[in-house]
Protein backbone atom coordinates (compact mmCIF):
# COMPACT_ATOMS: atom_id res chain seq x y z
CA UNK A 1 0.00 0.00 0.00
CA UNK A 2 1.52 3.52 -1.10
CA UNK A 3 -1.55 5.33 -0.45
CA UNK A 4 -4.06 6.26 2.35
CA UNK A 5 -7.19 8.37 2.84
CA UNK A 6 -8.39 9.90 5.41
CA UNK A 7 -11.40 11.92 6.13
CA UNK A 8 -10.82 15.12 8.21
CA UNK A 9 -13.74 16.83 9.72
CA UNK A 10 -13.95 20.55 11.04
CA UNK A 11 -13.61 18.64 14.30
CA UNK A 12 -10.59 17.16 14.00
CA UNK A 13 -8.88 20.84 13.21
CA UNK A 14 -8.25 22.54 16.99
CA UNK A 15 -7.16 25.54 15.06
CA UNK A 16 -10.95 26.65 13.98
CA UNK A 17 -13.37 27.55 16.32
CA UNK A 18 -16.91 26.84 17.17
CA UNK A 19 -17.70 30.87 15.64
CA UNK A 20 -15.13 30.15 13.01
CA UNK A 21 -17.01 26.78 12.27
CA UNK A 22 -20.23 28.64 12.19
CA UNK A 23 -19.10 31.54 10.10
CA UNK A 24 -17.74 29.18 7.14
CA UNK A 25 -20.91 27.26 7.40
CA UNK A 26 -23.30 29.81 6.41
CA UNK A 27 -20.72 31.27 3.89
CA UNK A 28 -20.42 27.79 2.09
CA UNK A 29 -23.75 26.86 -0.51
CA UNK A 30 -25.79 24.33 1.04
CA UNK A 31 -24.86 21.30 -1.37
CA UNK A 32 -20.87 22.16 -0.91
CA UNK A 33 -21.47 22.27 3.16
CA UNK A 34 -21.06 18.03 3.11
CA UNK A 35 -18.08 18.34 1.40
CA UNK A 36 -16.41 21.12 2.96
CA UNK A 37 -17.03 20.31 7.01
CA UNK A 38 -17.32 16.47 6.36
CA UNK A 39 -15.22 15.26 3.05
CA UNK A 40 -18.13 14.03 1.77
CA UNK A 41 -17.50 13.89 -1.77
CA UNK A 42 -20.48 16.01 -3.85
CA UNK A 43 -20.36 16.75 -7.67
CA UNK A 44 -20.23 20.23 -7.20
CA UNK A 45 -23.19 22.54 -10.19
CA UNK A 46 -23.51 19.34 -11.79
CA UNK A 47 -25.58 17.13 -8.89
CA UNK A 48 -29.08 17.28 -9.32
CA UNK A 49 -30.95 17.69 -5.91
CA UNK A 50 -28.55 20.39 -4.26
CA UNK A 51 -30.00 19.68 -0.41
CA UNK A 52 -27.57 18.51 2.45
CA UNK A 53 -28.28 15.21 3.74
CA UNK A 54 -28.97 16.43 7.26
CA UNK A 55 -31.98 18.95 5.84
CA UNK A 56 -33.77 15.19 4.78
CA UNK A 57 -32.41 12.93 7.00
CA UNK A 58 -34.72 11.74 9.66
CA UNK A 59 -34.58 8.46 12.79
CA UNK A 60 -37.03 5.88 11.83
CA UNK A 61 -40.53 5.61 13.51
CA UNK A 62 -43.57 3.85 13.69
CA UNK A 63 -45.52 4.89 10.83
CA UNK A 64 -48.86 6.29 12.16
CA UNK A 65 -51.87 4.53 10.57
CA UNK A 66 -53.63 6.16 8.41
CA UNK A 67 -50.90 7.54 6.86
CA UNK A 68 -51.51 6.55 3.12
CA UNK A 69 -48.09 4.20 1.54
CA UNK A 70 -47.10 3.29 -1.75
CA UNK A 71 -43.54 2.33 -3.69
CA UNK A 72 -41.49 2.88 -6.61
CA UNK A 73 -40.05 0.28 -8.50
CA UNK A 74 -37.14 0.08 -10.90
CA UNK A 75 -35.74 -2.54 -12.37
CA UNK A 76 -33.41 -3.85 -15.30
CA UNK A 77 -35.61 -6.25 -16.35
CA UNK A 78 -33.51 -9.03 -14.73
CA UNK A 79 -30.48 -8.27 -16.29
CA UNK A 80 -29.35 -5.51 -14.08
CA UNK A 81 -29.91 -4.13 -10.45
CA UNK A 82 -33.70 -3.55 -9.29
CA UNK A 83 -34.90 -1.24 -6.72
CA UNK A 84 -37.55 -0.11 -4.87
CA UNK A 85 -38.54 2.91 -2.22
CA UNK A 86 -41.29 2.69 -0.31
CA UNK A 87 -43.08 6.09 0.77
CA UNK A 88 -45.16 7.19 3.45
CA UNK A 89 -47.43 10.35 2.75
CA UNK A 90 -48.39 12.18 5.93
CA UNK A 91 -51.23 14.33 4.39
CA UNK A 92 -51.78 16.91 7.14
CA UNK A 93 -48.26 18.26 6.94
CA UNK A 94 -47.91 17.39 3.20
CA UNK A 95 -45.03 15.26 3.93
CA UNK A 96 -43.77 12.44 1.95
CA UNK A 97 -40.84 10.19 3.95
CA UNK A 98 -38.81 7.35 2.37
CA UNK A 99 -38.82 5.09 4.91
CA UNK A 100 -36.95 1.50 3.23
CA UNK A 101 -34.81 1.73 0.08
CA UNK A 102 -34.12 -1.85 -1.20
CA UNK A 103 -31.36 -2.16 -4.25
CA UNK A 104 -30.25 -5.56 -5.43
CA UNK A 105 -28.58 -7.16 -8.64
CA UNK A 106 -30.23 -10.70 -7.97
CA UNK A 107 -31.91 -12.07 -11.50
CA UNK A 108 -34.33 -14.13 -9.42
CA UNK A 109 -38.19 -11.77 -9.55
CA UNK A 110 -39.02 -14.28 -6.20
CA UNK A 111 -36.24 -12.39 -4.48
CA UNK A 112 -37.78 -8.63 -5.21
CA UNK A 113 -41.11 -10.27 -4.95
CA UNK A 114 -40.29 -11.36 -1.78
CA UNK A 115 -39.06 -7.84 -0.61
CA UNK A 116 -42.30 -6.24 -1.56
CA UNK A 117 -44.26 -8.92 0.35
CA UNK A 118 -42.48 -8.82 3.59
CA UNK A 119 -43.75 -4.64 3.71
CA UNK A 120 -46.92 -6.19 2.70
CA UNK A 121 -48.78 -7.05 -0.24
CA UNK A 122 -51.32 -4.44 0.16
CA UNK A 123 -48.76 -1.60 -0.19
CA UNK A 124 -50.03 -0.31 -4.02
CA UNK A 125 -46.95 1.06 -6.50
CA UNK A 126 -45.75 1.46 -10.00
CA UNK A 127 -42.71 0.08 -11.50
CA UNK A 128 -40.90 0.30 -14.88
CA UNK A 129 -38.72 -2.59 -16.08
CA UNK A 130 -38.43 -1.38 -19.55
CA UNK A 131 -34.34 -1.02 -19.08
CA UNK A 132 -33.23 -3.55 -21.19
CA UNK A 133 -36.28 -4.64 -22.95
CA UNK A 134 -37.05 -3.58 -26.99
CA UNK A 135 -40.62 -2.90 -26.61
CA UNK A 136 -43.33 -1.41 -24.31
CA UNK A 137 -45.08 -4.44 -24.70
CA UNK A 138 -42.42 -6.37 -23.08
CA UNK A 139 -42.05 -4.12 -19.76
CA UNK A 140 -45.74 -4.75 -19.60
CA UNK A 141 -45.45 -8.56 -19.89
CA UNK A 142 -42.81 -7.51 -16.79
CA UNK A 143 -45.06 -5.88 -14.58
CA UNK A 144 -48.22 -8.85 -14.88
CA UNK A 145 -45.55 -11.21 -13.50
CA UNK A 146 -45.10 -9.38 -10.43
CA UNK A 147 -49.10 -8.64 -10.50
CA UNK A 148 -49.70 -12.58 -10.88
CA UNK A 149 -47.49 -12.81 -7.46
CA UNK A 150 -50.00 -10.53 -6.00
CA UNK A 151 -48.06 -7.72 -5.80
CA UNK A 152 -50.45 -4.40 -7.00
CA UNK A 153 -48.17 -2.49 -9.47
CA UNK A 154 -48.70 -0.65 -12.53
CA UNK A 155 -46.67 1.55 -14.83
CA UNK A 156 -45.39 4.66 -14.15
CA UNK A 157 -45.29 8.24 -15.66
CA UNK A 158 -41.85 8.54 -16.40
CA UNK A 159 -41.15 12.03 -17.73
CA UNK A 160 -37.43 12.44 -16.46
CA UNK A 161 -37.30 16.47 -16.01
CA UNK A 162 -41.12 16.58 -14.88
CA UNK A 163 -40.55 14.03 -12.14
CA UNK A 164 -37.03 15.12 -10.82
CA UNK A 165 -38.83 18.64 -10.96
CA UNK A 166 -41.36 17.37 -8.52
CA UNK A 167 -38.87 15.81 -6.33
CA UNK A 168 -36.65 18.89 -6.28
CA UNK A 169 -40.16 20.88 -4.93
CA UNK A 170 -40.58 18.63 -2.10
CA UNK A 171 -36.95 19.02 -0.60
CA UNK A 172 -37.36 22.47 -1.43
CA UNK A 173 -40.08 23.17 0.44
CA UNK A 174 -39.02 20.83 3.29
CA UNK A 175 -41.54 18.11 2.43
CA UNK A 176 -39.73 14.84 1.69
CA UNK A 177 -37.92 12.90 4.34
CA UNK A 178 -35.78 10.13 4.18
CA UNK A 179 -35.12 7.75 6.90
CA UNK A 180 -31.43 6.87 8.46
CA UNK A 181 -31.40 3.85 7.58
CA UNK A 182 -31.92 3.97 3.65
CA UNK A 183 -27.80 3.96 3.35
CA UNK A 184 -28.38 2.81 -0.27
CA UNK A 185 -30.56 6.17 -0.60
CA UNK A 186 -28.31 8.48 0.33
CA UNK A 187 -25.18 7.18 -1.36
CA UNK A 188 -27.39 7.20 -4.67
CA UNK A 189 -28.57 10.58 -3.62
CA UNK A 190 -25.50 12.33 -3.23
CA UNK A 191 -23.87 11.08 -6.50
CA UNK A 192 -27.03 11.82 -8.68
CA UNK A 193 -25.55 14.61 -11.48
CA UNK A 194 -25.67 15.63 -14.82
CA UNK A 195 -22.61 15.77 -17.34
CA UNK A 196 -23.32 18.26 -19.85
CA UNK A 197 -26.67 19.02 -18.77
CA UNK A 198 -28.04 15.21 -18.93
CA UNK A 199 -28.18 12.99 -16.16
CA UNK A 200 -25.74 10.67 -15.56
CA UNK A 201 -27.31 7.04 -16.00
CA UNK A 202 -24.83 5.25 -13.38
CA UNK A 203 -26.23 3.94 -10.07
CA UNK A 204 -29.30 5.82 -10.65
CA UNK A 205 -31.94 3.13 -9.96
CA UNK A 206 -33.19 4.00 -6.11
CA UNK A 207 -33.15 7.94 -7.55
CA UNK A 208 -35.66 6.58 -10.66
CA UNK A 209 -37.73 4.29 -8.31
CA UNK A 210 -38.14 7.83 -5.92
CA UNK A 211 -39.50 9.96 -9.14
CA UNK A 212 -42.13 6.82 -10.37
CA UNK A 213 -43.38 6.70 -6.65
CA UNK A 214 -43.78 10.70 -6.06
CA UNK A 215 -44.75 11.47 -9.50
CA UNK A 216 -47.41 7.98 -10.05
CA UNK A 217 -47.39 6.08 -6.68
CA UNK A 218 -48.49 8.75 -4.62
CA UNK A 219 -51.58 9.06 -5.72
CA UNK A 220 -52.02 5.31 -5.82
CA UNK A 221 -51.21 5.72 -1.88
CA UNK A 222 -53.53 3.96 0.46
CA UNK A 223 -54.07 3.52 4.53
CA UNK A 224 -53.41 -0.18 5.21
CA UNK A 225 -56.58 -1.99 5.32
CA UNK A 226 -58.53 -2.78 8.72
CA UNK A 227 -58.16 -6.72 9.65
CA UNK A 228 -61.72 -8.04 9.10
CA UNK A 229 -62.26 -10.06 12.98
CA UNK A 230 -63.94 -13.63 11.39
CA UNK A 231 -67.23 -14.20 11.67
CA UNK A 232 -69.00 -16.54 14.58
CA UNK A 233 -68.81 -20.49 14.05
CA UNK A 234 -72.32 -22.20 14.70
CA UNK A 235 -72.34 -25.68 14.85
CA UNK A 236 -75.25 -27.95 14.82
CA UNK A 237 -75.52 -29.00 18.70
CA UNK A 238 -76.65 -32.69 18.83
CA UNK A 239 -77.26 -32.59 22.65
CA UNK A 240 -80.00 -30.41 22.70
CA UNK A 241 -83.65 -31.14 22.68
CA UNK A 242 -85.11 -30.27 19.57
CA UNK A 243 -83.40 -28.61 16.45
CA UNK A 244 -81.17 -25.43 17.21
CA UNK A 245 -78.13 -24.09 16.83
CA UNK A 246 -75.00 -23.22 19.28
CA UNK A 247 -72.52 -20.28 18.85
CA UNK A 248 -69.34 -21.37 19.10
Amino acid sequence: MSRHVTNITWSDCPHLTQEEQDELWRSIPQYQRQARSKGIPVLGSGVIYPFSEDRIRVEPFEIPKHWPRCFGLDSDAGAGWTAIVWLAHDRDQRTVYVTRSYKSDHRAKAVHVEALTTQGKWIPGVGDAAGLLVTEKDSIQVIELYKAAGIDMELPDKSVEAGIQDVYDLLEAGRLKVFATCSDFFTEFRMYHRDKGKVVKISDHLMDALRYGIRSGLARAKVKPKEVEPEPRFVYNQGYAGTGWMGM
